[in-house]
């Protein structure tokens, strides 16, 4: 069973999701702090962390930072309602999604279940042993990437929107359907969360021998994977 971890100095809200989320099946723990947050993250014993932003001591955004320094757990933050701000800054430091509160505990297991059923690789059968595009190699059953023969670093979500891509090279992905099979939620009106993470993506990628990025945006069609 895979372990979630709540860090949220919330305590009557945490414990109320933590108690939730075990009545649907989910293992999880709850810490009110930063510091102790990374902490347990570091252990190695969670499959998933849900982080609040607002916290003493160490805030949400500097514990994803530090477990970005390590770590490619699949991180869900929580941020105020309307705080555009805090929801971008999340992503560019490696967030997976995000969830405003205040939200349900049945919102929020719903986007948890989403991203772990992206996060752990169906049975191999169901995937291609290989995906190659150019000098990028994929193995969906592993969840491991490769990039000019050296592994590429890649968030849950980063790899599920590069992976449908991929599979799709030279044609152009909406960023609906991406939102959809990617992050496991339909697309919301002014939601950037796509453009963020594919930013983070074309970073990781570089540029084509012209200047060009390798994930090209095709206005009002989504986005597609340019190959060398």
């Amino acid at each position: 069973m895979v372990k979630v971890l709540l860090i949220d100095d919330d305590v009557e809200l945490v414990e109320m999701l933590r108690e939730y989320l075990v009545g649907e099946g989910i293992s999880a723990t709850a810490v009110h702090d930063g510091e102790r947050g990374l902490a347990e993250v570091l252990t190695g014993g969670y499959g998933l962390v849900v982080l609040d932003v607002m916290m003493p001591r160490l805030n949400g955004l500097e514990t994803l930072r530090r477990i970005r320094a390590s770590s490619w757990i699949p991180v869900l933050m929580l941020t105020a309602r309307g705080d555009d701000t805090d929801r971008i800054v999340g992503l560019e430091l490696g967030a997976d999604d995000y969830v405003a509160k205040p939200c349900t505990p049945r919102e929020l297991t719903a986007r948890i279940r989403a991203i772990l059923r992206r996060s752990q690789a169906p049975a191999s059968a169901e995937l291609p042993a290989l995906l190659e595009a150019g000098l990028l190699k994929m193995w969906p059953a592993q969840r491991r990437a490769e990039w000019k023969g050296a592994p590429l670093e890649l968030t849950s979500t980063e790899f599920n929107l590069l992976e449908i891509l991929v599979r799709h090279v030279g044609q152009a992905v909406s960023k609906k359907r991406l939102s959809e099979q990617a992050l496991g939620r339909p697309l919301a009106r002014f939601d950037r969360s796509i453009d963020v993470h594919m930013s983070k993506i074309r970073s990781k990628l570089g540029t084509l021998s012209d200047g060009r990025s390798h994930i090209y945006t095709d206005y009002r069609q989504g986005y597609r994977f340019i190959q060398d």
